[in-house]
């Protein structure tokens, strides 16, 4: 069934949440039929959504004008994180092939990344792209640790990074080698901050399921710091992204989870699912889509996304 869904909405935690959604808004599930959605990326210009479905090998699209879902590329490479760079191009991480990719405006695929200091790697994860056409992605091995979402293998980098893809010469560097599992990436409204979650507790009881937060260096190209910024109350952060005032949106085990500026859990909006990845959408991005276990929902918000 789709439209408003019983049972889900707004939890306030923190008086200061009450400012950030409309009281009569409702979560509404947009479509149902994928094994696991993840990374929902909005084209402003076409006005809709693409997203993930991982074991099903497949990018799906929804348009925001007649509310129609087809299929946007299949097979998808196990496609996991999904956004746009600045001349409004896809950018994938892509499991099976264990690469990030860019689709052109031609349709044609170009690859950005697929190794490091000469080794494959893992199963790139989430991607985002900073003002200077940066690319900075994560490579957990999730991708490589059985069939479902990509191709069983052994790691040849033995960890789990966070990298950056210079947008002159596009050498790969790691900025960060301290990881579990490296997972969603996003920077804050002025850039001078990368949020990343480690979400090392999906397969670890005693791994970490939480944000960290590091600054990023004057010329743009490293970073420094990682303190937890946030840890998980249910779940893990996977995917999230800021919205204009600073605050974090991201997903968990009973929704998504609203973070302010210094970390603090002010509020939630319940969904049925396990979300795995938000956006900001909609004409004034004032729209937050989740992509649940097995369904796109989306509800409007008082807030709107960078």
């Amino acid at each position: 069934m789709f439209g408003v869904l019983e049972g889900t909405g707004f939890e306030v935690i923190d008086k200061e949440f009450e400012a950030c959604f409309i009281g009569h808004a409702r979560v509404e599930r947009l479509w149902t039929g994928a094994r696991w959605s993840e990374g929902p990326a909005w084209f402003a210009a076409g006005r809709y959504l693409v997203w993930s479905d991982i074991p099903n090998n497949r990018l799906l699209r929804w348009d925001d004008t007649d509310g129609s879902v087809s299929v946007f590329r299949q097979p998808s490479n196990n496609t996991n994180g999904n956004t746009i760079d600045r001349q409004g191009r896809l950018v994938s991480c892509e499991h099976l092939t264990r690469r990030v990719t860019r689709t052109n405006h031609d349709g044609s695929i170009t690859v950005l990344a697929d190794s490091w200091l000469g080794k494959r790697l893992n199963s790139p994860n989430d991607v985002v792209v900073k003002s200077d056409g940066s690319i900075w992605f994560t490579d957990p091995s999730y991708g490589i640790m059985m069939d479902y979402e990509g191709e069983r293998a052994e790691s040849e980098i033995d960890g789990c990074h966070v990298y950056r893809i210079d947008p002159d010469t596009r050498e790969v560097s790691a900025v960060a080698t301290d990881f579990v599992k490296p997972n969603g990436l996003a920077f804050s409204p002025d850039e001078t901050k990368l949020f990343v979650s480690d979400t090392g507790a999906t397969h670890d009881p005693d791994g970490p399921a939480h944000l960290r937060s590091f600054s990023v260096s004057t010329d743009g190209k490293s970073m420094t710091g990682g303190d937890v910024f946030a840890s998980c109350t249910n779940g893990v952060f996977d995917g999230f992204r800021p919205d204009r005032e600073g605050r974090i949106w991201s997903s968990a085990a009973d929704g998504v989870h609203c973070l302010n500026s210094n970390g603090e859990l002010i509020g939630k909006v319940h969904t049925p699912e396990i979300v795995g990845n938000v956006c900001f959408g909609g004409t004034k991005l004032n729209r937050l889509f989740a992509a649940g276990t097995s369904s796109l929902y989306a509800v409007y918000l008082n807030v709107n996304g960078l």
